[in-house]
């Protein structure tokens, strides 16, 4: 620990990585206590596998055409975006099998990506390492588009926090009361889409889904609104994130790994103490 400490003075590389840490535990904080409240982490999971054919789509334009200001990650959001008004639209309109369609986006997404890869000539063991991520390698780049990403987030959370609410916990009465629920539901999709994007960067694209749930799941056991388990959640991403990269950076493991295992590890004794408490009121 002490030798991480005493990095982290020393190389940029490691006060970016914490930055960025920081940077993504509040839009994983915010939009994962929604995904957890409305019970849509398939949908988020979809949503992060497709981000790769919109990586390999923008890194294949940016080799071979020379579109040099096409970066993979702005290829992300787009593919994310996409991915998102798809499955609202499906979910909404088309009535079909939400479990299908999902895992349809997801398959095609990353093989997509997968194609582009292919035909792209070099080696591409960087935008591979997107598919675990690598918080190590970010950039003054990587840390303004999050920045970015965050403000957008924080701000129609801001605007529409009572609607998005209404949405999660009951649809039914959000309907009664006059409340367009399916336009909201979008706003969430797309909020997760974005937050997907975020936090690829962080742990990639296989352990988005945990590092969007865990820390929520985990806040959910100690708060009751959800201001509060959003604010919880956002504290624990930054503390599962730093212990993460402490951890990793001795023993030179990957730092998206060990943060979900911490994380993960975290959750199961939390609830394993819920649980007992819970046996022992009952007793």
């Amino acid at each position: 620990m002490s030798e991480f400490i005493h990095a982290v003075w020393q190389y940029p590389f490691l006060q970016y990585a914490l930055l960025i840490g920081v940077l993504a535990a509040v839009a994983c904080g915010v939009v994962g206590t929604f995904v957890v409240t409305r019970r849509i982490t398939y949908i988020g999971g979809g949503i992060a596998h497709s981000v790769l054919g919109g990586m390999g789509a923008a890194y294949y334009l940016s080799v071979v055409h020379g579109w040099g200001f096409l970066h993979p990650k702005y290829g992300a959001v787009i593919a994310a975006l996409i991915a998102a008004v798809i499955i609202g639209w499906v979910s909404l309109r088309a009535r079909q099998r939400m479990d299908t369609v999902i895992g349809s986006i997801w398959a095609v997404g990353m093989a997509i990506g997968i194609l582009f890869i292919s035909r792209t000539p070099g080696y591409n063991e960087d935008l591979m390492s997107y598919l675990f991520g690598n918080i190590l390698m970010v950039s003054p780049g990587d840390i303004w588009l999050i920045a970015i990403l965050d403000v957008v987030i924080l701000a129609v959370v801001l605007l529409f926090f009572h609607q998005l609410q209404a949405v999660c916990f009951d649809e039914q009465f959000a309907r009664v009361r006059g409340l367009n629920v399916e336009v909201y539901y979008l706003v969430l999709l797309i909020l997760t889409a974005l937050t997907v994007v975020i936090l690829v960067t962080v742990v990639g694209i296989v352990m988005v889904i945990a590092m969007l749930t865990l820390p929520a799941a985990v806040a959910g056991y100690f708060t009751r609104g959800l201001r509060s388990m959003m604010i919880a959640a956002s504290v624990l991403s930054v503390l599962f994130t730093l212990a993460g990269l402490a951890f990793s950076y001795g023993p030179d493991l990957p730092a998206g790994a060990t943060t979900i295992v911490i994380a993960g590890a975290t959750y199961l004794v939390v609830s394993l103490i819920s649980a007992a408490r819970a046996k022992t009121a009952r007793v």
